[in-house]
């Protein structure tokens, strides 16, 4: 519960002029993959970026020292996203560090894959958890800082639409709720001209999914372009959505998938 270990540095010019500049991001669970690519990304359009992480502080701190060397500004925290008081934590501790909040990206997820007999109700609670009420909560608690032009992006899956494997019957229930709420939230807070999106990612070669795992060679089977997807082509549309060219796009779900949805 709480945040700690915060390593911060001080601003420097290096992404000064990018499109993000004077922006301030939260990027949760960004120690590793996905997450810490697009802290990166985000960084380097000019972003102020704070992190989240649970169980890879060595991790965290590398993704800082990636930003902070190359002249930008970050800051881990450490938050467990599926303890609500933690997620209310780590947002309290970005606006400390950084005086506000424009840009969060609710990238934290949890998988557990077992027929739907053998998964205990634990383990469904978790990933409800850390899946969908972070996302409503870390939502619900940045909108008390972001003025016009705020962005909320959240990482689904494209599991939500296409599940081409059993035992993941939770996990898409979750990632398909991100749709919902989604399209919920940009009805809500258009009149604010704050976007809310959701980019649903096919296979992605990360540490959690390796492009020579188990059910690798299915997924690629599934995918016209034959390979996993690295995380740096997820950061691109990101940093779109989070900039101000895309202040005209709300509510939408966008797949980076290779074409497997197809």
């Amino acid at each position: 519960m709480g945040f700690a270990d915060i390593a911060v540095a001080e601003d420097l010019s290096g992404s000064a002029g990018g499109p993000l500049s004077g922006k301030v991001a939260l990027v949760t669970g960004a120690g590793r993959g996905i997450g810490a690519a697009i802290a990166r990304r985000l960084a380097r359009e000019g972003a102020a970026v704070a992190i989240t992480y649970h169980s890879s502080p060595g991790r965290a701190e590398k993704v800082v020292a990636d930003i902070t060397s190359e002249g930008g500004r970050a800051v881990a925290l450490a938050a467990d996203s599926g303890d609500a008081d933690a997620v209310r934590a780590a947002v309290a501790g970005t606006v400390a560090a950084f005086g506000g909040l424009d840009i969060l990206v609710n990238n934290a997820g949890a998988a557990a894959y077992a027929p739907i007999g053998e998964l205990a109700v634990d383990d469904f609670d978790r990933e409800v958890a850390v899946n969908v009420r972070s996302v409503w909560v870390a939502s619900r608690e940045a909108l008390q800082h972001m003025g016009e032009g705020g962005r909320i992006i959240s990482i689904g899956s494209v599991f939500a639409d296409r599940i081409p494997i059993s035992n993941g019957t939770t996990y898409a229930l979750t990632k398909a709720a991100i749709g919902g709420f989604t399209r919920a939230l940009a009805r809500e807070l258009g009149p604010r001209a704050i976007t809310v999106n959701n980019v649903q990612p096919g296979p992605v070669d990360t540490e959690g999914n390796p492009s020579d795992g188990d059910g690798a060679a299915l997924m690629k089977g599934l995918t016209p372009m034959g390979r996993f997807g690295t995380p740096e082509e997820m950061t691109g549309l990101i940093a779109y959505l989070a900039g101000p060219e895309s202040a005209f796009v709300t509510g939408a779900t966008i797949n980076i998938d290779g074409g497997y949805s197809v």
